[in-house]
């Protein structure tokens, strides 16, 4: 993991003790910390004087569960995907979070109103609603693009190297619906074992014609190094760089899979009162609608979309860039936390052996 350290000159905020002055926070790097640090970490210092540690993780989700076992924890926030918020805090990994605490919206609506459905978890948090999404390099297809998530597995109208998750959440959701699968459908089939043979025998058809990807900046370094004409990958992350590097990328949000990350608390953490104080202030109105400014995923709390409004560059709509853009939303995965909280470790060791295989 790589630590970056973001200084401050601010002072101490009253009531915090000098042994408290610094709280490590645990997210996923690129453009997405880079979001997190502008629109959270740095205001939050100048406010508190409490110094953000910013460490990067592949996935956040496992340094945490290996210190908390480990009783040797020195996280004191995490971002993680909602269904490892819900595991972890099923394994008592978490402290609980009461919702009182949170700040209400500006016209007063308590923030259990506020949020979002499923943003608010017995040891979690929202603050970003994102969607997994195909992007392709538009070069690579001049004429006739692709516009479906089918079109991805078509190797004959669309030929070419497919980037791809490397992980059975996501990859197999996303070939049942290329299948035929209703969205609304996708994890009654998936909890049946011919369901899981056909997501499986989806993947065989462009099998020998991937790339596996398992870090959320490789999607658009494979799309740019021309490793890949097309990837499945975050669409912040795409965003970023079709906006704000300017690479000839497109995405299609047929079959978008759409997710929540969520801050968790490990138990054990060494500055507790530091972390519920920045999970707070990062979680409010303003603060959510300002990460939108720096990357395009959409904000955990109702009262933040009306605030949210134009890229950094002052003239790019963040608006048709949401996941949550109801344009973007018609042939939506929603993700089932409590599915794969169940069903997490059978269909992984099912889709690494596929792999093997």
């Amino acid at each position: 993991m790589k630590k970056t350290m973001i200084l401050t000159t601010a002072l101490v905020a009253t009531g915090f003790a000098a042994s408290a002055n610094e709280i490590n926070v645990v997210s996923w790097g690129g453009a997405y910390t880079v979001s997190q640090v502008e629109a959270y970490h740095k205001p939050f210092e100048q406010l508190t004087g409490i110094k953000v540690v910013s460490i990067d993780a592949d996935n956040p989700a496992t340094p945490l569960k290996a210190q908390v076992e480990a009783g040797n924890v020195s996280i004191d926030l995490a971002d993680v995907e909602l269904s490892d918020a819900i595991r972890l805090c099923d394994e008592g990994l978490l402290e609980p979070i009461d919702p009182a605490i949170l700040p209400p919206a500006p016209d007063g609506t308590p923030a259990t109103e506020d949020f979002v459905d499923g943003a608010l978890q017995d040891c979690a948090v929202a603050n970003i609603v994102w969607g997994t999404v195909i992007a392709y390099d538009t070069t690579k297809f001049p004429e006739n693009p692709p516009s479906t998530l089918a079109d991805f597995f078509d190797l004959e109208k669309y030929p070419g190297k497919r980037g791809l998750l490397k992980a059975a959440k996501r990859s197999m959701e996303m070939a049942l619906v290329a299948d035929g699968v209703a969205p609304g459908e996708v994890y009654d089939v998936l909890g049946t074992p011919e369901g899981v043979d056909r997501a499986l025998a989806k993947l065989d058809t462009i099998k020998d014609s991937v790339v596996w990807w398992d870090a959320g900046a490789q999607p658009p370094q494979l799309l740019a190094d021309g490793e890949v004409v097309m990837t499945n990958g975050y669409n912040g992350r795409f965003f970023n760089a079709m906006i704000a590097e300017g690479k000839p990328f497109d995405i299609i949000w047929d079959g978008q899979y759409l997710d929540y990350d969520l801050w968790v608390i490990p138990k054990g953490a060494p500055n507790l009162e530091g972390a519920m104080e920045f999970l707070k202030f990062s979680t409010d109105t303003q603060r959510l609608a300002d990460q939108a400014k720096y990357i395009s995923y959409g904000p955990a709390r109702k009262s933040s979309a009306p605030l949210v409004g134009m890229y950094q560059d002052g003239k790019t709509e963040m608006g048709p860039h949401m996941p949550t853009n109801p344009e973007n939303m018609k042939n939506v995965i929603a993700t089932d936390p409590i599915f794969w909280a169940d069903h997490d470790v059978e269909l992984s060791e099912r889709f690494n052996a596929w792999l093997a295989s």
